[in-house]
């Protein structure tokens, strides 16, 4: 799709913020231009050549973890190296945080451990602000 498309979509004010955060130049990119250079200029019989193998291994994705997580999710860590800690510390109706934890032996099991005690959470301190709502003293 052209830039100014693409732009608009995402939601860039000018397609020269698209250019400027997504495209890049690769090696063929430059070989091609240097190849485009030497027969329109210069006029120059260009030899094609090899395919050429990366010396460089591909980098592998590492996706950026925050040193803090945004509030309201929790909290993770690696107590060792098989046994992870979820936390969650939400403010309860008395003013006073109420911490729970969770334990898994792998991050994912521990993030998929700790939403559901988030989920579990927040639904007793909305019962417990409609309790109070309707008059029930605050017990926990």
């Amino acid at each position: 799709m052209d830039v100014k498309t693409l732009s608009a979509i995402i939601g860039h004010v000018s397609s020269a913020t698209t250019l400027n955060i997504y495209t890049h130049v690769t090696d063929e990119m430059q070989r091609n231009a240097a190849r485009n250079i030497d027969q329109g200029i210069a006029g120059a019989e260009v030899k094609e050549e090899p395919e050429r193998e990366e010396s460089a291994p591909p980098v592998t994705f590492t996706p950026y973890q925050p040193a803090h997580r945004r509030p309201g999710t929790g909290c993770i860590s690696q107590i060792n190296d098989h046994l992870w800690e979820g936390r969650y510390s939400p403010k309860w109706i008395d003013g006073k945080k109420h911490a729970r934890n969770i334990y898994a032996h792998t991050r994912e099991e521990c993030e998929a451990k700790l939403a559901a005690l988030i989920v579990q959470m927040k639904r007793e301190l909305a019962e417990l602000k409609a309790a109070q709502a309707a008059g029930a003293p605050f017990r926990h």
